[in-house]
């Protein structure tokens, strides 16, 4: 697997919220597996962050969903970067992704909230055969990272602030209800209080831990 230590060149943003937008840049020759994180920065920066790669293996270029916060130095410098502008990447790492011997196999389901996604949206992209649903916890509609991206019937969002399609909800209450198979193998991405509660209500309901794998966003 190649590592990418050098600079890369922004080649532009999609904004989906007021905070949240899509970064493109320059993927080099970098190699990595669906599921991988990288550290960002702008070239030459001391601030850098973790995230998890967005853009499918098969791309010609990398990206990531970014969501500004107030007090993110480094989000709130790639608001303000511009196209052509160079980053600082250093990557791939991590181990979270789908197996080859059960991607073809298993009935994947992904569990995500907010940013959490991104890793989500880099393996349905870059394998557009596996048999997945996608639960997305958000707090409002428009947080909906380009769902439009999965198939029909794949995605399923839970609003905590807000109705969507009648119903309103956290993640955790609607997989208390949801119907659950052998051949299911469970994928969580988001807070730490999500993972902790999604991974007791799949232990309880009779999940074995092998089937549950975890990736933790700060």
């Amino acid at each position: 697997m190649v590592l990418g230590t050098d600079s890369y060149t922004i080649i532009g943003f999609r904004f989906l919220t007021g905070s949240a937008f899509i970064l493109r840049f320059s993927r080099g020759n970098m190699q990595f597996k669906a599921g991988q994180r990288i550290i960002v920065g702008l070239k030459g920066d001391f601030d850098q962050r973790e995230y998890s790669i967005y853009s499918g293996e098969q791309d010609d270029y990398l990206e990531i969903l970014v969501r500004g916060i107030i007090d993110g130095n480094v989000s709130l410098k790639l608001k303000q970067a511009k196209p052509g502008q160079s980053l600082q990447i250093n990557g791939p790492f991590g181990s979270f992704g789908i197996e080859g011997f059960v991607r073809d196999s298993g009935k994947h389901i992904f569990i995500a909230t907010g940013t959490g996604i991104s890793p989500f949206h880099s393996m349905v992209r870059s394998y557009p055969a596996i048999d997945y649903m996608l639960i997305h916890g958000v707090r409002f509609r428009n947080e909906a990272y380009e769902n439009s991206d999965y198939a029909a019937g794949r995605y399923i969002l839970c609003t905590s602030e807000e109705s969507h399609e009648g119903k309103k909800g956290r993640v955790t209450v609607f997989l208390s209800h949801y119907k659950l198979s052998p051949e299911m193998l469970f994928y969580l991405c988001g807070n730490g209080n999500m993972i902790y509660d999604v991974y007791h209500i799949l232990r309880d309901r009779g999940i074995p831990a092998e089937k549950i794998f975890s990736e933790i966003y700060f």
